[in-house]
């Protein structure tokens, strides 16, 4: 996970998103600022610009930080504060990551783990040998704790993850790919080798 820009709003996000499940809410008698009384039944509205999504985000997973071609139906709409405990929230632009469906399911309705919004640079580190992700031993206790939760909610440490990271890498040191596409497609991976100066 590296830090992630909050990209503007799409300018058909307010009639086709917000206006409309604000408007639902409402006609259900229930509060914007308060837990839905059943998550299950909230419209589903956001997923009318899940494709603005994914191109304001470039295709990259917030959390597992790789590109997905859109075509694979692998996106989908993370509710950074869960749909269960916010149901306002469940229709707010800035409040959508654009996630991997595996990651989404395993951040379900938790609020533990770190939002790659407002993460600092650095706050993961890489082994290239193994893939593996590691916590940043230099960070305050604090963040530490929670940044190692996320890696173990998000199972960003699953050796499925750990091989893809590690094989990005190998790609580059074979010259099957360039730093540049790194850049575009596995971009955790390309930052760890600008800090860990493998790159020339």
């Amino acid at each position: 996970m590296i830090p992630v820009a909050l990209q503007p709003e799409p300018a058909i996000f307010d009639e086709r998103v917000r206006k409309r499940g604000q408007y639902w809410l409402r006609e259900q008698g229930w509060p914007l600022d308060a837990p839905p009384v059943d998550a299950s039944q909230l419209p589903a509205y956001w997923r009318e610009t899940q494709k603005e999504l994914w191109t304001a985000y470039g295709g990259i997973c917030a959390y597992l930080c790789i590109y997905f071609e859109w075509p694979l139906g692998a996106q989908s709409t993370d509710h950074f504060v869960a749909k269960s405990s916010h149901a306002g929230q469940a229709y707010e632009w800035n409040n959508f990551r654009l996630s991997c469906l595996g990651a989404n399911r395993n951040k379900n309705r938790f609020d533990d783990v770190l939002d790659p919004f407002e993460i600092a640079a650095e706050t993961f580190t890489l082994n290239f040998d193994s893939g593996e992700i590691r916590v940043n031993s230099s960070l305050p206790e604090d963040v530490r704790l929670t940044a190692d939760l996320t890696i173990r909610r998000l199972k960003l440490d699953a050796p499925e993850c750990n091989r893809m990271r590690a094989e990005h890498y190998e790609f580059y040191v074979q010259g099957d790919v360039s730093a540049n596409y790194l850049q575009r497609k596995s971009p955790f991976v390309w930052q760890e080798m600008v800090r860990q100066g493998l790159l020339p």
